[in-house]
Formats: C-alpha cells, sequence, structure tokens
C-alpha cells in the first residue's frame, strides 16, 4: 500500500513528531441497515501520538481506561503497527500514546473501530507525506482489521455510510443527513458483548423477511437524507433486533416503550445502546421525557435485579470525520 517505492525506516519518523487525532463514535445497522448503514456521531475519542526515543509509553483517561491494557496489545497500537505493516515499515518506532476516551466501550457506539480507525490514521500521520494514506486507504485498512465496515465508515468519513465488499476491497458511500434529524442515544450502565449479540441471530430467515426488511433499509436512506417524516417506518428492522431480545432486554423494552410514543427507535449497532431520531427541539424534549419517565417507572428499566441509569444524550451528526493534525 506505501505510496512510494523508497523504503521507509524509523528514522523516518523524527523524534518529536507528534499528530493528534479526534475521531467521532457511529451507530451501525440504525434498524433495518444491519452490516450496511452507519452514521457518525457528533461525540469523539481524542488521542495525541508522539514519537520518542524509546520505548512504550501510555497516559491514558476517560472511558475504560481503568482497564484497557497499557502494552502493544492496546487496540489502537495495533492498529497502527498494522498500518505501518502495510506500507513497509517493519520496525516499530518507539512512542507514546496519550489518549482520552469518551466513547463508551461494549455500548454499541463504536468504540473499537473508532480506536482502529484513531490508529490507522495516526500512524498514517506520523509517516512521511509521500507515504500517508488518504482516507479511502484507511477505510481499507480499518475494515479488515475491523472485520467489517459498517462502522468504520462512518468513523472514516463522518455523515451516513452505506457499505459493501469484503477483506481488501471495502466500498462506501457517504449520504448528507438532512439537517433536521436529531440522534439522541440513552446509554445504559450495562454492557453486551458484540460477539454475544451477533450469535443469536440465525443463519438463515424466510425469504419474507429479508424482503420487507430490504424495503425499510431502502426507505431509511431516503428518510435520513432527504425526508424524515418517514423515519418511523423507515426504522422498522425484520433482521436482528428481535433475535438479540435475550442480551439486551432493557435495551428492547425502552425501544418499544419509545416507539409505542410514536418515537422512531432502535438498537445502536450491537447494543445495548438506545437510538431514537428526532425532529425538532420539541421532540427531543418528548423523547428526553419519555426516557426518564421509562427509567423511573418501567419494570424494564430492572437489569440484573438493580434499576438501571441511562445517559440520554442528544447530539449533532459528525460530517468530517476522523481528523489529523501535526
Amino acid at each position: 500500500m506505501s505510496n512510494s517505492d523508497t523504503p521507509i525506516t524509523c528514522a523516518d519518523i523524527p523524534v518529536g513528531k507528534t499528530v493528534t487525532v479526534k475521531v467521532p463514535a457511529s451507530s451501525a445497522n440504525l434498524g433495518p441497515g444491519y452490516d450496511t448503514l452507519g452514521l457518525a456521531l457528533g461525540f469523539y475519542d481524542e488521542l495525541r501520538v508522539e514519537r520518542i526515543s524509546e520505548g512504550l509509553e501510555f497516559e491514558l483517561s476517560g472511558e475504560g481506561s481503568e482497564a484497557v491494557p497499557r502494552d502493544e496489545t492496546h487496540l489502537v497500537i495495533q492498529a497502527m503497527r498494522s498500518t505501518f505493516e502495510k506500507v513497509g515499515l517493519h520496525d516499530f518506532p518507539a512512542l507514546r500514546l496519550t489518549a482520552h476516551n469518551r466513547i463508551p466501550h461494549s455500548r454499541g457506539m463504536g468504540s473499537s473501530a473508532s480506536a482502529i480507525v484513531a490508529g490507522v490514521a495516526a500512524a498514517s500521520g506520523l509517516l512521511p507525506g509521500h507515504a500517508q494514506l488518504s482516507r479511502d486507504q484507511i477505510l481499507q485498512v480499518a475494515s479488515d482489521l475491523e472485520g467489517h465496515p459498517d462502522n468504520v465508515a462512518p468513523s472514516v468519513y463522518g455523515s451516513l455510510s452505506i457499505s459493501w465488499g469484503e477483506l481488501g476491497d471495502w466500498r462506501s458511500l457517504i449520504v448528507p443527513v438532512h439537517s433536521a434529524v436529531i440522534p439522541i442515544v440513552a446509554v445504559p450502565d450495562y454492557e453486551v458483548s458484540t460477539k454475544l449479540a451477533r450469535s443469536l441471530i440465525p443463519t438463515e430467515i424466510p425469504h419474507e423477511q429479508a424482503a420487507a426488511n430490504s424495503g425499510r433499509a431502502a426507505l431509511l436512506i431516503q428518510a435520513l437524507s432527504q425526508a424524515p417524516e418517514y423515519l418511523m417506518d423507515a426504522t422498522v428492522d425484520y433482521l436482528h433486533q428481535g433475535y438479540r431480545i435475550p442480551a439486551m432486554q432493557p435495551s428492547a423494552a425502552l425501544v418499544a416503550y419509545l416507539r409505542d410514543q410514536q418515537l422512531p427507535a432502535v438498537i445502536s449497532g450491537a447494543g445495548p445502546t438506545v437510538l431514537t431520531f428526532s425532529r425538532s427541539c420539541e421532540e427531543v424534549a418528548a423523547a428526553q421525557r419519555a426516557i426518564a419517565e421509562f427509567e423511573a417507572t418501567h419494570e424494564g428499566s430492572e437489569y440484573e435485579g438493580r434499576r438501571l441509569s441511562w445517559r440520554v444524550m442528544p447530539l449533532e451528526i459528525d460530517a468530517e470525520g476522523v481528523i489529523v493534525t501535526q
């Protein structure tokens, strides 16, 4: 993938060279767009990577910082190593990683994809200019590492992404989102692993469900970009959310509660965060009231013998994707 025939060595990254990266969270699936649609959210992880004289140093804070490794198995470092190897740099340079995480882990907001995109973008930014990657190349490397592009693409490009392809050949079409659309996330204080959520989905579904889902996914793209008045109908899913209820019953109950009040709610990614689309400040307030009522009174807001707390955040839609500064 190197953009030059000139060999790259650690000496091409001088001690003291620093890059900063700001990468947005994302919500995948959005109801019927399973493994295809992703939306960039205005909620960010930020990190700085500095070339140092020796070793590997970490200064980590924020969401999940106590639990993540402080060695070469850190996901950002793994993504950087893979990027360097792609361009022919096989000796890993000494680095200091300073990161502040805001994106919650294992909640369906693309934390792993954001970390991978941040690592690939940071590695590219440290390289000499002729070897740096384009956004399309960042998509390829990051999607190969993640295994699919639905969360990666919105973190790379911003806005609404429609993604497809296979290993080494990933594609994304970026669609601007209608200015009236306001996403609201309700993040519960419990986690669900993506592996578990995926394991609950059957390998086959009836043809009628597949056909119905195709229609809703097509409508969702139009609703998000041109006709948000159709978001309620457009967010009906037939492929995955129902099968995942055993892993996230409180989130499924909240989705049902909101939809009963004509608020277009879905599971964000693999869950358990709930994503609701609003079209005005009044609808945002209505969604916030409904979530507060559910949290305070609904038996579905209990989990493992305790009443859940939901962090509710109206967000903007990020339209820029990952930003690297030097």
